[in-house]
This record gives C-alpha cells, structure tokens and sequence, in this order.
C-alpha cells in the first residue's frame, strides 16, 4: 500500500513536523501537494511536534518555511504542555537552552529563576549554543543530582536532522539524567497528553480513523501505539538510511505502511 491508496476510514491524519515535512531550513518536496490532496478529500491535518516552543511559534516558524495555513487545521506542541506545567502554579524555574528559546519562554509566562534564587526545577529546552553533546553536560548533571533537581524536558527527541545535519536534542541530556537517578517529567511524544490533545484539536474522531505519520519510532511509532491509534512510519528525516526493528515494546503493533517521504 502507498499514501496515495491511504483508506477513506482515515479522516484525521496527526503529522509529525521535522523530519517529515521539513528539515528545519525548506519544505521537502510534495509536501503542499500531498497536504492539498487531503484537504480535498475532507480529512484533517494536525501537526505534532516535538518543538520545546509554543505552538504559534512553531506556526510562525512553518510561515516562514511558506507552508500555508489553509493546508493544516492545527498545532499542537510538546512546548506548549511544558510551558503549562512550569506556569501553573507559577514559581521560579531554571532553564538550559538556548538565548532563543529562554526569550520565547519568558515571553509565554515561564518565570526563570534569578541568580541566587532558590529553586528545585529545571525547564530542559535543549543543549545552549556552545555544546552539542550529552557529554559535555556531565558537570551541570551532576550538580543538578546532586541539588535533587527536576527536569522538565519539553522535547523528547534525542536526535533531528536540521538542514540535513544530525543534532542532539533535550531527551538525549534527560535520558542522561535519568540514568544517573534524577527526576524527570516528559512531555511530547510519546507521551499519551499530547495523542489526546492533537485528537480533541480534530473533534475527538474515533481512534480508528485516526493515524499519526512520523520519522520517529520511539516517540511517534511508540506514542502512536500507546494512544491507540495507527501509524505511517516514515524513513527519511532521522530514520534516513537505517532500517529499524520493532522492539518489544511494541508488542504486535506495527505501522500500516512504511514510506520515504509524503
């Protein structure tokens, strides 16, 4: 089966951002013209992503790569739940990132922390503009174990291809974290909250017409399986090149199909 033969049963389509339908500099090609086949046959395009940002940042960003509104119904964020959690009740937190994203926080809310401050939580949006590896975080791990800091990771990912470059992401500096026995809460894929919330953005539609395309095994194959759904697996972005072997953990589920791109 290919996309173009996708059944008519699957009305709500929930679509993974990098990696499937940009690389973080352009549009992959097809993408508009698939996204337009499928607003003409009346099924509904919500993207799901990943982005430690809020969702009209993560729309403005898809303005700029000239992917029109028309073609999507909606966005939900990984960012935007975190943004919520670390805002309700409001207190100081601590942050790790870049100058960009702690701009675009402070901006929706989040209270970061003053030097000297106390504080016992940490909103992980990234490695900042210096590092690019888990390893160079060794010291900074280790002084937040050692405070008993929890980590607030807003992106799950380990990896995205950005301008066809692999770079590390937040979930690699929380798996890191966890390994050492500190104290993280995930949000995004594929993780069930934001599954419910990109349905209830559709109209709350039957899980069976629902299905979720995406590069990622353990975050959009896993999330798509967990929420009850189906899933297109999708190889480019950072499953380029590699095959991939469906572990335990996903039981017998499988995606309904595997795709290149859209």
């Amino acid at each position: 089966m290919t996309l173009d033969e996708l059944p008519k049963r699957y009305t709500t389509i929930l679509c993974d951002v990098w990696g499937v339908i940009h690389d973080g500099a352009r549009l992959y090609p097809g993408v508009e013209r698939r996204f337009e086949r499928w607003r003409n046959e009346d099924r509904t395009v919500i993207l799901v992503t990943n982005a430690p940002r809020p969702a009209d940042r993560v729309i403005a960003d898809l303005d700029l790569l000239g992917l029109d509104r028309e073609l999507y119904a909606a966005v939900t964020s990984s960012g935007q739940a975190g943004i919520a959690a670390v805002t309700d009740p409001p207190r100081p937190v601590g942050f790790c990132g870049t100058r960009e994203d702690f701009a675009d926080l402070e901006a929706h809310g989040v209270r970061f922390a003053a030097a000297q401050e106390p504080h016992d939580e940490i909103a992980l949006i990234g490695l900042d503009e210096h590092r690019n590896s888990a390893d160079e975080y060794e010291a900074d791990l280790a002084a937040w174990l050692e405070r008993g800091m929890l980590l607030h990771c807003f992106n799950p990912d380990r990896i995205v291809v950005h301008r066809g470059q692999r770079l590390v992401c937040a979930g690699a500096l929380a798996d890191a974290y966890e390994k050492m026995g500190g104290k993280v809460i995930w949000y995004g894929k594929p993780n069930a909250p934001i599954f419910d919330h990109a349905i209830r953005l559709a109209g709350n539609p039957d899980r069976d017409s629902v299905v979720m395309l995406g590069d990622g095994p353990h975050t959009d194959m896993l999330g798509a399986k967990s929420a009850g759904i189906d899933g297109i697996f999708v190889t480019g972005g950072i499953s380029e090149g590699e095959g991939h072997r469906w572990g335990a953990e996903f039981e017998r589920w499988r995606p309904i199909m595997t795709i290149p791109e859209l």
